[in-house]
């Protein structure tokens, strides 16, 4: 189907339909806008340079990529046996992968430490092994990916759906294996799509607030005990908006400058 120019003597319809999308744009880029020009630069470099917001920021950050890294590994397998297969229960089970979405995340951190908690049956085999998840990084590192893997299965599951089944087909017949055929068609194929799912998942996994809350609140991290980035901005917010103002801009304007670069990346990747 041809796609025509938006501006081009508009119909009433799509002059209506601009009208309601200038508005829901202005609520989405409004706050976020205003929160970051309401601080100077100056009031946000010294911001950064506070101790525990740093602290704060590397921590979210690298505890993000870490949990998107493990959800590649674990996800991308499950995405293309639900993009490639058939099954009994395969409704069932691609609806289960939907369910952390919809829990309220503080139960989530709940239902979380009655698996990993230090006095049940995974976090004991864990802690033997000497990894710990209560107000430890790994605690806040699962508490992201749980939050956050079903954006990356989804989107490498629809990336998988779109590669002709045909091809792996040729290729195993001309003698490839099974492994081979993934690697060199498949994957590179659905690499937009697992790329764009990586992207919503790091940043799902930054914005998580209340599993971690539960689950890991302050934690040892380079030699400091900070608290994930929203934690931070809730905390200094109860003692003042003018408090928290800084660290809530600093935190916006990074998100907001990686994602863009990211998502770009990606947009980019699917026009190539």
């Amino acid at each position: 189907m041809s796609k025509t120019n938006l501006w081009r003597k508009p119909d009433t319809m799509s002059i209506v339909f601009i009208v309601l999308a200038a508005l829901i744009l202005l609520f989405i880029f409004a706050p976020p806008l205003k929160t970051v020009f309401s601080s100077s630069p100056g009031m946000l470099w010294s911001t950064l340079l506070q101790e525990d917001v740093y602290s704060s920021i590397l921590l979210t950050i690298s505890a993000a990529l870490i949990a998107t890294l493990i959800g590649l590994f674990l996800g991308v397998p499950l995405a293309y046996l639900l993009a490639r297969h058939q099954f009994r229960g395969k409704g069932f089970l691609e609806a289960i992968i939907d369910v952390p979405i919809v829990i309220p995340h503080s139960a989530a951190g709940v239902a979380l430490l009655f698996v990993f908690g230090s006095n049940f049956l995974l976090g004991k085999i864990f802690h033997s092994i000497g990894i710990d998840f209560f107000g430890a990084f790994a605690g806040v590192v699962i508490a992201m990916m749980f939050v956050s893997v079903p954006f990356l299965i989804d989107s490498a599951k629809e990336g998988f759906k779109g590669v002709d089944v045909r091809l792996e087909k040729v290729a195993r017949t001309l003698g490839a294996s099974s492994w081979k055929s993934f690697f060199r068609i498949s994957l590179p194929l659905a690499r937009r799509s697992i790329f764009s799912g990586s992207v919503m998942m790091w940043a799902r996994g930054i914005s998580e607030f209340g599993a971690i809350l539960i689950l890991a609140y302050h934690v040892p991290f380079l030699g400091h005990n900070p608290v994930v980035a929203p934690i931070l901005v809730a905390d200094r917010f109860n003692y003042g908006l003018e408090y928290a103002r800084p660290v809530a801009a600093l935190v916006i304007l990074i998100s907001l400058i990686v994602f863009i670069v990211l998502r770009t990346m990606a947009y980019r990747g699917e026009k190539a």
